[in-house]
């Protein structure tokens, strides 16, 4: 699969390459680009419906495709709303450098001063880093379904016993980044949800995006469907606003990678915050693990590129610790993918470059899938 996958980054980069230099100077040159790297992708996997958000040096577009709904037949629209699956970390990541940024936390600091009940325990020597990096020890990818109340999350992690030194291994893991946020709001003194939609959301100028779709959104909110073609919808569970519950617009999510590029004027502390995300702290293959975000250098190698956003990747991986962590760099390409089980989205940003991406679909298909076509438009529109 992954030799199938280098075959498809190669021909988009070559056919790219034959088809423009520089960036595309109109709307109607970045719509042919998108047009066609993502049409055969939904032929391929029968995809109802997709929105694409693309930043070129600060101007964003945004093109849509196919249905909301089978059902409906309703389009996929400027307001649709799609689940973004774990690319909501970035945003819980983005809130801890936040409140590390206003002297609510810090995240070199361990889990037992922000949750004093984990003192003694191995979990309350963790530090807030590790967390943000799944490097704190090994947990599940999911939470077990028996824990379903707050106390039930607490007692789960004060009996919980490490697989590995923490900063020796790379465990992905919804719990990790889950806790980040439920330990970064306590530091805020909110509620996660209320923080975020209140607060985070507002203030990056985000208007369309939600962990908790109000009613009056509904009829905006894309059906979702599994790779078998079964329709299906996130439900709430602990720690999924955290680790996989927002949804948002292909408008909202170019605008959040527009600030990541640091092409959207901001509030100067929330700026440096976002930038602190892109730290890199260990290296894993050929992929640096930054808080949440995921980097390569640039110019990416397309095998890089699919062996860091494969199902091994899933799997717990030795890491190298980068003493001292590495700074914010222009010449990377910085991505994240989010699935749930009817959603299927992935972002991508090049600082150097000035370009972004962010591909949201209403049906889960594989990643390799997705980094293709990014990498086809990315390319296409890179000024080298």
């Amino acid at each position: 699969m992954k030799s199938v996958g280098i075959r498809i980054l190669s021909a988009a980069l070559i056919s790219a390459c034959a088809s423009t230099s520089g960036f595309a100077a109109d709307e109607a040159q970045v719509k042919a680009i998108a047009d066609a790297a993502i049409e055969p992708v939904m032929d391929k996997h029968a995809i109802p419906g997709m929105a694409v958000g693309i930043t070129v040096d600060g101007t964003e577009h945004v093109f849509t495709y196919g249905v909301e709904s089978k059902q409906t037949g309703r389009p996929v629209g400027p307001t649709t709303l799609f689940e973004l699956g774990s690319i909501s970390k970035t945003f819980t990541a983005t809130l801890a450098s936040y409140a590390q940024e206003t002297g609510a936390l810090s995240l070199s600091g361990k889990v037992s001063h922000y949750l004093p009940a984990m003192k003694g325990k191995p979990f309350g020597e963790v530090t807030l880093a590790d967390l943000a990096t799944h490097t704190a020890g090994g947990f599940p990818l999911q939470l077990p379904d028996d824990i379903r109340s707050e106390k039930q999350l607490l007692d789960y992690f004060a009996a919980w016993k490490p697989s590995y030194a923490e900063g020796t291994q790379r465990s992905y893991a919804n719990p990790s980044i889950g806790m980040l946020g439920y330990i970064t709001a306590k530091a805020m003194g909110g509620d996660f949800s209320a923080l975020a939609e209140g607060r985070l959301f507002p203030a990056l100028g985000l208007q369309n995006t939600y962990i908790n779709v109000p009613q009056s959104r509904m009829t905006d909110y894309a059906q979702g469907y599994k790779r078998t073609g079964e329709p299906a919808r996130l439900t709430a569970a602990l720690l999924s606003s955290e680790a996989y519950g927002v949804r948002s617009t292909a408008g909202d999510m170019i605008r959040f990678v527009g600030a990541n590029l640091g092409l959207v004027k901001l509030d100067e502390t929330l700026q440096q915050a976002i930038r602190n995300t892109h730290v890199g702290y260990f290296g894993v293959g050929a992929m640096t693990q930054d808080l949440i975000w995921e980097q390569y250098a640039y110019p990416a190698a397309p095998a890089n590129l699919l062996e860091g956003n494969s199902p091994a990747m899933l799997k717990t991986l030795p890491v190298s610790e980068l003493r001292p962590p590495m700074t914010p760099r222009d010449d990377v390409w910085i991505n994240k993918t989010g699935s749930t089980n009817g959603f299927g989205a992935y972002v991508a940003f090049i600082p150097k470059q000035r370009l972004g991406i962010v591909i949201l679909a209403n049906k889960n298909y594989p990643n390799e899938d997705r980094v293709a076509a990014a990498y086809q438009i990315l390319t296409a529109l890179s000024a080298d």
